[in-house]
C-alpha cells in the first residue's frame, strides 16, 4: 500500500479561500406582487420579527402582506434606477472591487460572491457557487458593521442551515461586526469631508442608524452600543464637539418600543430649538437602499424642511467608494490571514517556537 504524505502547511494555505458577503435583499421590481414576496420572506424570519408564530404569521398573512406592499411599491418606484434595484447594483459593484482588490493582495486562490438573505442572488446559490470553483475555507463577512440578531444573526442562522444539508463542511470564519474597524471609520470620515467640501459644512451631523425593538438590547443584543461606538468614533475623526451631532434610529416598524431617538422625531424637533441646517449619515448601510435613499433622503427631509428647516444634506451610504472597497479587503485579509501562505507560515512558526 502506497503511502500519501499529508499537505504541508504551505500546500493546504494554496487551497481556493471563499468570500461570500452577504447584504439583506431587495425586490425584483418595484412592483407590490414583488414587494408583497420580498417582505413575506423577510418578516416571516423570526430572527427579524420575535414573535410567537401563532400570534405573528396570521397578522402577516391577513392583514401586513394584502396591504403594506400596495403603500411601499410606490417608494421603490421613486429610488429604481435603469439598472435595477440600487442596493443589488451596489452590493455587485462592491463585491466586483473587493474580488479585485484580494486577487491584488492575497497570496492564495479565491472566490468572492455576493448572497441576499431575502431575495436573488440567493445565499445558498452563493454558497454552492462557492462550493463548485473548490473552495474549503469561506470566510463570511456580512455587509451589516454593527452586530444585529435580527442581521447578522439571520446570516449566521441561514449560512447553518444550507451547510447542515453538505456531505463536506468547509472549513468556516464568521466576521460577526466590524463597527471599530480603523478602514472602516476612516471611510466614513472621508465620505463625509468630501460630501462637506462640494456642498458646504453643516453645523451639525445626524448620525442615523436602523432601529430594532428595545427588548432585543435587554436581551443582550450589543447593537445600540455599537452604533454609539462608531458614532463616537465618526464624531472624534471629524473633530466635532458635543451638540454639533447627535444619533437617531430610523425605520420602526409596529407598535412594540423601538430603540430612541427615533431619528424623524429628532428632524422635526430641530428646527424649533434653532438647527436649521442638518446633515444626516447613516453608517449602519454598506449600500443605498429605501431606508436611505427613500426613507432619509426624501422622507425625512420634508419632515425636517416643513418644521422650518432651511438646508438638509444626506452623504450617501459608502456603497462602492474605493475606500469602502479597501477597507472590506483588509477586514477580509485580516480574518484569513491564516489561510493565506504567509499567515500559515507564520502560524507554524509560532508553533514551533512553543514547542
Amino acid at each position: 500500500m502506497r503511502y500519501v504524505s499529508p499537505p504541508s502547511a504551505a500546500g493546504a494555505a494554496a487551497e481556493r479561500i471563499g468570500i461570500l458577503l452577504v447584504n439583506s435583499g431587495t425586490p425584483e421590481a418595484p412592483e407590490a406582487y414583488a414587494v408583497r414576496a420580498f417582505l413575506r420572506r423577510f418578516l416571516s424570519d423570526p430572527r427579524v420579527v420575535e414573535l410567537p408564530r401563532l400570534l405573528w404569521l396570521p397578522l402577516l398573512y391577513g392583514l401586513i402582506l394584502p396591504l403594506r406592499p400596495l403603500r411601499v411599491a410606490p417608494k421603490y418606484r421613486r429610488i429604481w434606477s435603469a439598472s435595477g434595484s440600487p442596493l443589488r447594483e451596489l452590493s455587485e459593484r462592491l463585491r466586483s472591487q473587493i474580488s479585485v482588490l484580494l486577487a491584488q493582495r492575497v497570496l492564495a486562490p479565491l472566490s468572492v460572491e455576493l448572497g441576499m438573505l431575502y431575495s436573488a442572488p440567493d445565499l445558498r446559490s452563493a454558497l454552492e457557487r462557492l462550493r463548485d470553483a473548490g473552495a474549503q475555507r469561506i470566510l463570511v463577512l456580512p455587509l451589516f458593521p454593527q452586530y444585529c440578531g435580527a442581521t447578522s444573526g439571520a446570516v449566521f442562522d441561514q449560512v447553518s442551515a444550507v451547510l447542515r444539508r453538505w456531505r463536506r463542511v468547509p472549513e468556516l470564519h464568521f466576521v460577526t461586526d466590524y463597527h471599530e474597524h480603523p478602514g472602516y471609520i476612516e471611510a466614513l470620515r472621508a465620505s463625509v469631508t468630501e460630501h462637506w467640501q462640494a456642498q458646504g459644512r453643516s453645523p451639525h451631523l445626524l448620525v442615523s442608524f436602523h432601529g430594532i425593538p428595545e427588548r432585543n438590547v435587554r436581551r443582550g443584543d450589543p447593537y445600540f452600543a455599537q452604533c454609539h461606538a462608531t458614532a463616537r468614533l465618526l464624531a472624534d475623526e471629524l473633530l466635532l464637539k458635543d451638540g454639533e451631532w447627535s444619533v437617531g434610529f430610523q425605520s420602526r416598524f409596529g407598535p412594540a418600543g423601538w430603540l430612541k431617538p427615533d431619528t424623524r422625531s429628532v428632524l422635526a424637533a430641530m428646527p424649533g430649538r434653532g438647527v436649521r441646517d442638518v446633515c444626516v449619515v447613516c453608517p449602519g448601510f454598506a449600500a443605498d437602499c429605501l431606508e436611505t435613499l427613500e426613507e432619509i433622503d426624501i422622507e425625512d427631509r420634508e419632515v425636517f424642511m416643513r418644521a422650518g428647516g432651511q438646508r438638509y444634506e444626506y452623504v450617501t451610504a459608502l456603497n462602492a467608494r474605493a475606500s469602502h472597497a479597501r477597507c472590506l479587503t483588509e477586514l477580509i485579509a485580516q480574518h484569513s490571514q491564516a489561510w493565506t501562505p504567509a499567515g500559515a507560515g507564520s502560524l507554524a512558526a509560532a508553533r514551533g517556537a512553543s514547542a
